[in-house]
């Protein structure tokens, strides 16, 4: 080695660390055209490191010689002579070991990981690992911790080809592990036991078996970072047990338990670091997101509930930004709530929420509320059930003494509005008032409106009682707030005008003068969020006002809208495209004016790169591989142009970020664009071509196109245009690969079904690649109880066979074998309300799509529905009187011997107490169908004079109005066939017939009934016109 060559690149290190910048640029440019792309580099590099005085220069040396054997794959290291290569890997070791440095010696580590990735696959370094075995052993505790950090950095960049060595590594890292000296060595070693973990194959019982013996001492080690308030040790071994939770390898399978109680101890330890705490339970939160089967198995749902309330009560910080111990907890709860099963989760949550709540210590009053809270959302169903012993908590927390309960108790009714929608809105006279009471009370005031902004949004019926007050009251805020309330107020109104629609008139241009300044704010933070929030409201103002009592502003709100576009927030742009989506459903074709603006940045939102920021997902890879550098090393250009970067120049958080801030633009873009298309029609055509294919413009093109309806079939009779088929076969090849990636994209329709089927069939035995539990044993059954979102995935596969049914038709028969146990297993007992509802509800929809066909199956699907009406359910009740119905339609079998036991068992469905949830109404209104189906299908085996008057006595219906077509069909039936049956009746039918006819109402028969109808009323008009005009009828007759 040229020691001129050598000593001018020392110079020129030492010169990049002035702070004089024309130095600093001087000398890089010299580095990267006399220097780096000479292999002599790499061993002057290596002689700097061991020979330079100066440690920064050391490190900068080590930063830049990993660089150099990196580079082009290592072509530039293997330009070295043989014996150069040699020398190096023989002293580097010793180097490293000898080096006083740490920050040195981790940035030579590094170098010697990248020249191991070279040698080590070409079989050229066989003494490195003993090399490395020696130092990690040694008898002096610093070159151990030394070893053991050069065995890891080798690991990290080459586990693979140490893999025909994991039984000596095992027996290493058994012994490092247990260091007595040094924690630093027990960390590493923690550290090189989660690289090895990734190539663990969890075939091989040996491999597992090995690293299974060794996990309760990593666990330990964690321990022991955590008590010494070893806050960097404790960081990297959080990630590494972050790391086995999420691997499909079952490692942790038989340490949950002791798992789950390390974690809750030192999240719940107050006497630990915070930010240690607030890492633990992460962890056990990654715990539940990842082994929630084992959990479930185990059944520590209720342990967890019971360790983590205490933390629940412990200060929050008053930025919502900040993490705190109390705030991780609650996470928890709500991944409890989420991914097991409600009845492991709410009945233990149930029982401390009433300790907690009934604590003269406010902390504990707060903490129950926010729990109940945030559980809600996982267990809404089960939850509907003893919301009874909720209410009176919740109206007793919003006039608790203490502000923060007050506060957390309008947290919990915003989730409870969101997922209990019903029985809040059942509940607006105890709500709407003591809410109203906390706007005027500071320390509440922001969280009081979130609550009545949730609120309002399911009021739609009694909205008009609180209407005058609330606006009164809001309004005044406008004026007063500070900036963050001024949102939420503002999102308030917009709710209010949701649920009042044209009630909200006489407020509307008083409330858009008080709003419209707020469209001109142009600071960031809660200036654009009032902005947006804002644009938001107006959205709404106009879908309740109309058209043309809001086309006065319609142009100026338009300008607003292109602005936001243009000041360089994402925030802003997603608000003004709703915006736009919003005026397009006002305005229909008359918005297509705008598209020429609006479309064009629809499209560049859709066709951003969410990884092209100032630094490629590629290049932070990179960075993560670079081991420690400082600060200001030098940045070497490639041949291509391209720079490397250094980890510590990526600011990974804001990367992660803006990525999902953009994949968020686009979603609301592209839903905009489906939306455009619907609303302005043909209008649109110029613009189809240009963009991504979207369900919504798929929909939107084939009721546009001149097409017949469709013939239920295998083969296809009624075909589509070219262009919808094109977009068709692109949309399935998309939503196809979303569901398991797939090299070949083209699709036929046969070939498409099949795929679909295959699909279904998995989610339904619970096989699914996201219905998976490693630590589950293929042959084990899937358990019977499972958390809600699990059964919203079950129903959306029953949809998705009813759907094929109904596309199919008849020729779906051979599939409705496979498909019927699958579906039918989930009515037991011992499954949820969503289960058993929907897989009655899904076989009534195939039959409906069958017909016929299902006659082979008559006498399972009869005894299947036949159970089902004895639920005590009334969903399952309506869906079971549903498909009863369509079974005795559709049948070829000749179901009449059944009827008698089949009245009787509809007939508890026609007693519906007041005041009863619309459920219970649905499932008479549909047992008034199943009745009109069996009297069609065979009127001489039903004892009219018995049934008559009970079904009569449903009519008319009040909530499934689609059930009127085989109710008006019976009746027409019945009046062709055996109207004296009727006639002592006929005064109720002309008061149902009145109210079906209501032009004041919402359409409840549909076009052919309605004629049908008209036409019998003239009929009976013939014969008593006086009856049709007492029953107000007359306007109907024709002719009239």
């Amino acid at each position: 080695m040229d020691p001129n060559f050598a000593q001018g690149l020392h110079n020129l290190l030492l010169q990049t660390l002035s702070p004089d910048t024309a130095q600093l640029k001087a000398a890089t440019a010299q580095l990267n055209t006399e220097y780096y792309k000479n292999p002599s580099c790499i061993p002057a590099l290596a002689s700097i490191i061991a020979s330079s005085p100066e440690p920064p220069i050391r490190q900068l040396a080590a930063v830049e010689l990993r660089k150099r054997v990196n580079y082009d794959s290592g072509k530039l290291w293997l330009l070295v002579p043989q014996d150069g290569r040699e020398q190096m890997k023989a002293s580097f070791p010793e180097l490293i070991i000898k080096e006083a440095s740490s920050t040195v010696r981790n940035a030579a580590s590094r170098v010697l990981a990248a020249i191991a990735s070279i040698e080590v696959p070409l079989g050229t370094w066989p003494n490195l690992l003993p090399t490395l075995h020696q130092a990690a052993t040694s008898s002096v505790a610093l070159q151990r911790e030394i070893g053991m950090f050069m065995l890891f950095s080798v690991l990290e960049n080459i586990c693979e080809g140490f893999q025909e060595h994991l039984v000596e590594l095992f027996k290493l890292f058994d012994q490092t592990i247990r260091d007595p000296e040094s924690i630093e060595v027990r960390i590493t070693t923690v550290r090189a036991l989660g690289v090895i973990a990734q190539y663990i194959d969890s075939d091989d019982k040996s491999e597992l078996g090995m690293y299974q013996s060794i996990l309760p001492s990593m666990i330990q080690v964690i321990g022991q970072c955590v008590e010494a308030n070893n806050d960097v040790g404790a960081r990297h071994l959080f990630d590494v047990l972050e790391t086995l939770l999420i691997l499909e390898v079952p490692i942790l399978s038989k340490s949950i338990p002791d798992l789950v109680e390390f974690l809750l101890r030192c999240g719940g330890t107050t006497s630990f670091d915070q930010d240690l705490r607030i890492l633990a339970l992460n962890a056990l939160n990654w715990t539940v997101q990842y082994k929630k089967s084992k959990l479930q198995s185990l059944g520590l749902g209720p342990v967890m509930l019971e360790r983590l309330m205490p933390i629940t009560t412990e200060e929050e910080p008053e930025d919502v930004d900040d993490d705190a111990p109390s705030r991780s907890a609650l996470r928890i709860i709500d991944g409890l709530s989420t991914n097991l099963p409600p009845s492991q989760v709410f009945p233990s949550l149930r029982t401390l929420i009433v300790q907690y709540f009934s604590s003269p210590n406010a902390a504990n009053r707060r903490g129950a509320m926010l729990a109940i809270g945030v559980a809600v959302e996982g267990c809404s169903e089960y939850m509907s059930n003893y919301m009874g012993e909720v209410w009176p908590m919740v109206e007793a927390g919003l006039q608790d003494g203490d502000a923060g309960v007050r506060k957390a108790t309008c947290v919990a009714v915003s989730c409870f509005c969101e997922w209990l929608e019903e029985e809040c809105s059942n509940k607006h006279a105890m709500l709407v008032p003591a809410i109203m009471n906390l706007i005027n009370d500071e320390p509440t005031q922001r969280s009081a409106c979130t609550a009545l902004d949730a609120l309002l949004e399911i009021l739609h019926d009694v909205i008009d009682q609180y209407l005058h007050l609330i606006m009164e009251r809001l309004a005044g805020l406008l004026e007063t707030a500070p900036l963050p309330v001024k949102a939420v107020v503002t999102g308030a109104i917009g709710s209010a005008a949701h649920a009042a629609r044209e009630g909200f008139l006489p407020y509307f241009e008083h409330t858009m003068s008080r709003l419209q300044h707020f469209l001109v704010l142009t600071g960031e933070g809660e200036e654009t969020e009032l902005r947006g929030i804002t644009m938001d409201a107006i959205g709404t103002f106009a879908e309740a006002v109309g058209k043309d009592v809001f086309r006065p502003f319609f142009p100026d709100m338009m300008k607003q809208a292109f602005q936001g576009i243009e000041m360089d927030s994402a925030r802003l742009r997603e608000c003004s495209f709703l915006f736009f989506g919003v005026m397009a459903r006002v305005f229909g074709e008359e918005f297509a004016t705008y598209l020429p603006q609006v479309v064009p940045p629809l499209l560049q939102s859709c066709k951003q790169d969410e990884g092209s920021t100032d630094f490629s997902v590629n290049d932070a890879a990179a960075a993560f591989d670079s081991g420690s550098s400082p600060s200001n090393a030098i940045t070497i250009a490639d041949d291509d142009g391209k720079e490397g970067i250094e980890l510590e120049d990526i600011d990974l958080d804001k990367m992660m970020d803006v990525n999902s801030a953009i994949a968020v633009e686009k979603e609301i873009a592209a839903d905009t664009i489906g939306t455009l298309f619907n609303a302005t029609r043909n209008h649109f055509f110029p613009y189809e071509e240009r963009m991504d294919s979207l369900l919504e413009i798929l929909r939107t093109l084939y009721e546009l196109s001149d097409h017949a309806d469709w013939v239920p079939g295998a083969v296809v009779q009624v075909p589509v245009s070219a262009t919808v088929r094109d977009l068709i076969n692109h949309v399935m090849g998309h939503l196809l690969d979303m569901y398991v990636t797939e090299d070949n994209n083209s699709s036929s329709i046969l070939t498409d079904l099949d795929r679909v089927s295959e699909i279904a069939i998995q989610i339904l035995q619970q096989k699914a690649f996201c219905q998976q539990d490693p630590d589950q044993d293929e042959a084990d059954e899937a358990p019977e109880d499972q958390a809600e979102y699990d059964s919203v995935l079950i129903s959306s596969a029953g949809d998705l066979v009813s759907a094929l049914a109904n596309i199919l038709g008849a020729d779906f028969a051979p599939a409705f074998n496979t498909f019927f146990p699958l579906i039918s297993k989930f009515y037991k007992k011992g499954r949820s309300l969503s289960d058993r509802s929907s897989a009655i509800g899904c076989l009534a929809e195939i039959i409906a799509g069958m017909k016929g066909a299902v006659t082979p199956s008559s006498e399972q699907l009869l005894e299947l529905f036949y159970k089902a009406l004895s639920d005590e359910d009334p969903e399952v009740l309506s869906n079971a009187a549903f498909g009863l119905g369509l079974l005795v339609e559709h049948s070829r079998m000749d179901l009449s011997p059944q009827y008698m036991q089949l009245l009787a068992a509809l007939q508890p469905l026609f007693t519906v107490a007041a005041g009863s949830p619309p459920a219970r109404l649905n499932a008479r209104d549909n047992a008034a169908g199943a009745v009109a189906r069996l009297i069609v299908r065979n009127t001489g085996a039903i004892p009219l004079e018995q049934v008559l008057p009970l079904w009569l006595s449903a009519l008319p219906l009040k909530n499934d109005f689609l059930e009127n077509r085989p109710v008006f069909r019976c009746i027409f039936h019945l009046f062709n066939t055996h109207s004296a049956a009727l006639l002592p009746y006929l005064d109720t039918l002309l008061a149902v017939f009145a109210v079906v006819l209501d032009p004041n109402q919402t359409d409840q028969v549909g076009d052919d009934v309605r004629r049908d109808l008209i036409n019998l009323i003239g009929l009976l008009n013939g014969e008593d016109p006086g009856k049709i005009q007492a029953a107000g009828l007359t306007p109907f007759v024709p002719g009239v």
